[in-house]
């Protein structure tokens, strides 16, 4: 058996060998395919492990709690946070207060963004987003300043901490203390500048590089007098009272809404879901696009393998003659179409993780290997292999004998 598949392996070798202009192109394809599904796949896990670490960071004390019901409509994948902002919220100031009195709570923040333009003396900065909370935001997302401080109680509605980028944007230097700009027509002082974010992609949903933070009750004046609160963030007190606290926050916030529990409490890495989930449907979609190029690698192999069998005629008489069966001639020329495809996919496998590497140095974020990637990537080359490679092995093994030897080219 061991003996039969390694000349098997042989006769595909020197038979590929034999036509290498077909055979690389045939190649190129399926390795095209599957770097770009590596690639995706790459990008995609860096992103997921890079929030998980950012949530792990706060030893399992953290809690998230979300307005609105639980929904199963794909639709709400594109963007779960930023949705909620087009309605009221279902949280309210009284639910702050009622769990931030909870045992075992050492902070409940929220989370109020609103978009505006940011008119400074010589520079307008881009739409940025103004993010309205409160000076515990400092522990829940264990920012760190750059220059200046954080927000604290003692700060009156017209000063503002901003993010390095913007800061650079508007002033032209990273440390802006005491400059003033203007937002939806009320002038704002600088009083701190947060220290540059190596990964803006976060729980919170909120770039803080190029994000304005100003107190929550100069949030609500933004929008009228109401509270339009996208989050709350939960800090308990000890990890192993987390469970407890999520629990009570439950229990609290259904009484505060008259039986209603039009919210979502998560904790853990299922804090992460939105984000994960709006990046799970983006790899969905660009691996779909990506198996487009599989699909066209695999047309190419069926191609060589037609044109092999058809001028090799001859040949599988011969063996047929001397007593090969269809099976040993099917096993021929699946090993054949395995070995392009299994070629093509290491090669693909090795340039989609350096691909993905290269478009890193561009984000904020890099590429994470995953055996779960590995895995795909290898399903894919086996099942384009044989998938591809059975309808002219099965043509091969069919052919009549007699009528195959008197083929002589």
């Amino acid at each position: 058996m061991i003996q039969l598949l390694t000349d098997h392996v042989q006769n595909a070798y020197h038979s590929l060998k034999s036509n290498r202009g077909r055979t690389l192109l045939t190649v190129l394809g399926i390795a095209i395919g599957i770097a770009s599904v590596t690639c995706t796949l790459a990008i995609s896990d860096g992103v997921r492990k890079m929030v998980d670490t950012q949530v792990s960071a706060f030893d399992g004390k953290l809690a998230v709690v979300r307005p609105g019901f639980k929904s199963h409509d794909p639709n709400q994948l594109v963007n779960p946070v930023t949705q909620q902002s087009f309605s009221t919220s279902t949280l309210t100031d009284a639910d702050i207060t009622a769990l931030s009195k909870l045992p075992n709570v050492e902070a409940a923040v929220p989370l109020m963004t609103i978009e505006g333009t940011i008119h400074a003396q010589h520079a307008t900065g881009p739409n940025s987003v103004v993010l309205a909370t409160t000076p515990d935001f400092a522990k829940v997302s264990n920012i760190t300043m750059l220059s200046g401080k954080f927000l604290d109680d003692t700060a009156d509605n017209n000063t503002a901490v901003i993010g390095v980028q913007l800061a650079i944007s508007l002033f032209d230097t990273d440390h802006p203390i005491g400059e003033a700009f203007t937002m939806r027509g009320q002038q704002f002082t600088v009083v701190g500048v947060l220290r540059q974010e190596s990964a803006p992609i976060n729980f919170n949903n909120v770039d803080l590089n190029n994000a304005v933070v100003v107190s929550f009750e100069q949030g609500k004046n933004f929008n009228q007098g109401r509270s339009q609160i996208q989050q709350i963030d939960l800090l308990a007190k000890e990890s192993s009272s987390l469970s407890s606290v999520a629990k009570q926050a439950k229990s609290k916030l259904i009484s505060q809404h008259q039986g209603e529990e039009d919210f979502s409490i998560t904790s853990g890495k299922a804090i992460t879901q939105p984000t994960g989930q709006l990046f799970q449907a983006m790899t969905g979609v660009m691996t779909a696009i990506a198996a487009i190029s599989l699909i066209v690698g695999g047309i190419g192999i069926m191609n060589i393998m037609l044109v092999g069998v058809a001028e090799r005629t001859r040949e599988i008489g011969i063996r047929k003659a001397v007593g090969a069966s269809q099976r040993a001639i099917v096993a021929q020329f699946l090993i054949e179409s395995l070995i392009m495809s299994g070629f093509g996919g290491l090669i693909g496998y090795g340039f989609g993780y350096l691909s993905a590497f290269i478009v890193s140095i561009f984000l904020y974020f890099t590429p994470a290997f995953s055996w779960q990637t590995a895995g795909i990537a290898l399903a894919m080359m086996i099942a384009v292999g044989l998938f591809f490679g059975l309808y002219p092995a099965l043509k091969a093994a069919r052919k009549d004998t007699i009528e195959s030897l008197r083929q002589y080219h």
